[in-house]
């Protein structure tokens, strides 16, 4: 069930969305900014997956914790 919220944003953010979006949308505009944060689909996460796992220094970060892998931990 929608609920109504009071919510404040800079006056020309406010603008624009009011200027290219149709009346009524800024509602559900807002809604599934808020979701699409929130719950990113999984083509976004596999995209920010991919671009970390090209950083070097995320790299480096796995190479050093590499030799705390539990393979041989004592079960």
């Amino acid at each position: 069930m929608p609920v109504r919220l009071n919510i404040t944003m800079d006056e020309d953010l406010y603008q624009q969305l009011k200027k290219r979006l149709p009346k009524k949308g800024i509602s559900a505009f807002i809604s599934a900014a808020v979701r699409a944060h929130m719950y990113p689909d999984m083509r976004t996460l596999d995209a920010a997956y991919k671009a970390a796992s090209s950083e070097r220094w995320r790299r480096r970060e796995s190479e050093e914790w590499e030799s705390t892998e539990v393979e041989d931990w004592p079960g």
